[in-house]
């Protein structure tokens, strides 16, 4: 019964919440997914570009692991647990692992490609929020695609697109 409560404080009842964490843990696992990509850029970038990339990659996993953090506590908010295994991050993640081995300028394209699934989530997620009113998770997840779509073109920039 408290439980049930809290949600009518924040002015959303559990069948709403529910959908809204259900996308928002799909979008925490791609995040989880595309962090540790990010990572293994930052270390194993090689070539020409290596300062410009190790700085880029290294500054865009810090951003992912504070989405990530506001995304899960955002979730706690509502009352429900996020995901935290890897093993449930891998099933529902489209964001695959990349290898140790790859050219500098095939991380930036897989960096987009990350880019371009997550913001379909955190669409998906806008969308739920704004379903049920819920202008906190929107004003975050707005935050997000600005700073991504902004990276995005930047990126696509880098490699002349």
């Amino acid at each position: 019964m408290a439980s049930t409560k809290r949600y009518r404080k924040l002015g959303f009842d559990k069948k709403e919440t529910e959908r809204l964490v259900e996308v928002m843990n799909t979008l925490l696992a791609n995040y989880h997914l595309h962090y540790q990509k990010l990572r293994n850029f930052h270390w194993n970038v090689k070539g020409a570009d290596f300062f410009d990339l190790h700085e880029q990659f290294e500054e865009r996993y810090n951003i992912a692991k504070e989405s990530i953090d506001e995304i899960a506590e955002r979730i706690r908010v509502f009352g429900h647990t996020p995901l935290s295994n890897l093993s449930d991050y891998m099933k529902l993640s489209n964001i695959k692992e990349a290898g140790t081995d790859v050219a500098a300028e095939d991380m930036v394209a897989e960096i987009l490609k990350d880019y371009e699934i997550l913001l379909s989530y955190l669409t998906d997620a806008m969308n739920a929020a704004i379903d049920i009113g819920d202008v906190g998770t929107e004003d975050m997840l707005n935050t997000f695609i600005q700073d991504m779509e902004k990276h995005h073109w930047m990126l696509s920039s880098f490699l002349g697109k």
